[in-house]
Order: structure tokens, then sequence, then C-alpha cells
């Protein structure tokens, strides 16, 4: 049986943003049941219930491990079910959580290449002490078996592909075309039960859904995708912000390059919002927005939100 859990379901900055006062904001800090709070975007996955894999670190995590009981210790002085990480990409809300997990406990970093560079050529993710965590490359296209520190299978095997996007903020540089952006950036992932053949497809980051890619998730179980923002515009409409979702390399929600136009046609059994801005009004209940996705067929993923496959 494959369990994904999510361990946050809020893009960057999460919901509440710490330094944003917007209506929907106010409400999640009100304690509005319509409005619950929700982290920075990341899952965990496992094959067995006990064993768990870390897709992305996001900074949140520390209180991610704390408030999902399947994470805690069980036995043992020193112990976590945490047994291996996978890193998408270099943004910090996919690594700066690594951070937390410098207590000398051993598993496997698993990243493209291209990843393991960038944290190698940082000195703070040196915390990682090498002798309790390997850095394992994935290289794209190739479904890789994941194991833990000591090389028993986890059951499951994960498999990476690129998908439109834009380099890591922090890493942008604007005299480059695409601001250095390489394939690599923007990766999507597949998790596999390896005894079953179920799977999950995670893509929290996407600026479109070309012909290559819709055909690559067609008749999938489930997909986890980028909900980062409702309409393009959607931050200079709050009047928090000048970036639309197109250049922070998110595709909108609505509209006619929208996720909801470009899934409409494909058969996907369940399909579920991640990573979602705290300016989108699909994070609340009520809102005339969040019943637009759900007519569609989506469900809108919330902290602590637990699927069996």
């Amino acid at each position: 049986m494959l369990r994904i859990l999510v361990l946050g379901a809020g893009a960057g900055g999460g919901f509440p943003q710490w330094n944003c006062g917007c209506a929907q904001c106010r409400r999640a800090r009100a304690g509005d049941p319509a409005a619950p709070v929700r982290t920075q975007s990341s899952i965990a996955v496992s094959a067995d219930g006990q064993r768990w894999v870390l897709v992305n670190a996001s900074p949140d995590l520390g209180r991610q491990l704390l408030d999902r009981t399947a994470l805690h210790p069980v036995g043992g002085l020193r112990h976590s079910p945490v047994a291996a990480v996978v890193v998408t990409n270099a943004d910090v809300d996919h690594v700066a959580g690594l951070l937390t997990l410098r207590e000398s406990h051993a598993f496997p970093l698993y990243a493209t290449r291209r990843v393991h560079d960038i944290l190698g050529a940082n000195a703070i993710f040196n915390v990682l002490n090498p002798e309790y965590v390997a850095r394992r490359p994935l290289a794209p296209h190739e479904p890789e078996p994941l194991a833990d520190a000591t090389g028993d299978s986890l059951g499951l095997s994960v498999e990476l592909f690129p998908v439109p996007g834009k380099i890591a903020l922090w890493l942008e540089d604007p005299t480059k075309p695409g601001f250095g952006s390489v394939p690599e950036d923007t990766v999507g992932v597949k998790i596999t039960e390896t005894a079953t053949g179920r799977h999950v497809f995670y893509i929290p980051g996407c600026a479109s859904l070309p012909p290559d890619l819709g055909r690559r998730i067609d008749g999938a179980p489930l997909v986890l995708f980028d909900g980062t923002t409702f309409t393009d515009d959607e931050m200079a409409a709050h009047k928090v912000g000048t970036k639309t979702a197109a250049r922070m390399g998110h595709m909108a929600m609505s509209g006619p390059d929208g996720s909801l136009t470009a899934f409409a046609p494909l058969r996907i059994d369940r399909k579920v919002y991640i990573h979602i801005n705290n300016t989108n009004p699909v994070l609340v209940a009520d809102t005339a927005a969040r019943r637009v996705v759900e007519e569609a067929g989506w469900e809108v993923a919330y902290d602590g939100m637990e699927i069996v496959l």
C-alpha cells in the first residue's frame, strides 16, 4: 500500500505568511476554520507505513516532523522514521529544511547532480555530516530504487523528469537568458511502489503543461500539482507584490492557459493542488474560487492530508 502524507500544502512563506496582512491571512491568524494554517510545501511517502521518504525539505520541516505522529521516533533513544530524502530543486523552499536534519541521523539524500553541486558549493550544508548523510545522484528519466542508509530497499522507486519552470530565485542571473535556467532546475517526481506499481506524480512547481508532460501524467491514479496562484496577476491584484505567476515559474489555475483548462481532457483519478500561495483564494473553503476548482474535480491539499493508494 502506497501512503502519501502532506506535510505542508502552502507555497513559500506558508499561510498565513508572516509579513502579510491580506484578508485571507487575517482569517487564518484568527483561527477561522475555513482558512486553516498551511506550512510550506513538502510530502512524505511510504510503502510500509514505518519508513518514510521526505520529498523536499521545507523551512517548516521541524514543525512538520513534530505535527505528524507517523514521523515521531519509535523505539530507542535516537530514532526517526525518516529513511531518505529526495530534493527536487535548489529552491530555498525545498532545501532549507535540510539544516533541520543535522543531528547525526543517517539517511541518503537523493537529488540531481546539479542540485548536489549547488548544495556542495554552499558550506552551510556541510552540517549534514557525510558520515551519516550519503549524497546519491539521480539522473532525469531514469527510475531509481530508493534505499535507506544501510542499503535496505524502501520498496519505492523515484523518477525525476524536467518540467517547464525556472532556476531558484537565489540563483537567478539577470545577465543570462531565462535567468540562467537549465532543464533540471524544475522537475516533477514519479514515486512508485515497486511491489504493486501504484504511483503518484508530485509536481509542486510547473510553468505550463506541454503535450509531452500531459501524456506522461494521463491515466495517473494521483497527481499533486502546482497550485501557487488562481490568476496570473494575483499578487498585483492583492497589492502585495508585482511578480506574475509566470515570472515566478508557476502556472496559474484559471484562464485559457491555466491548469484547470490544461488538465480537463486528461484521465486522472485524483487531482490535488499543492504549493498554494497565501494570496490564492482556494485556500479558503467558502470562496468562489474554491467552488470552481472543486466543481472541476480538484481537491485542495491541507497539512496532514493522507492519501492511500
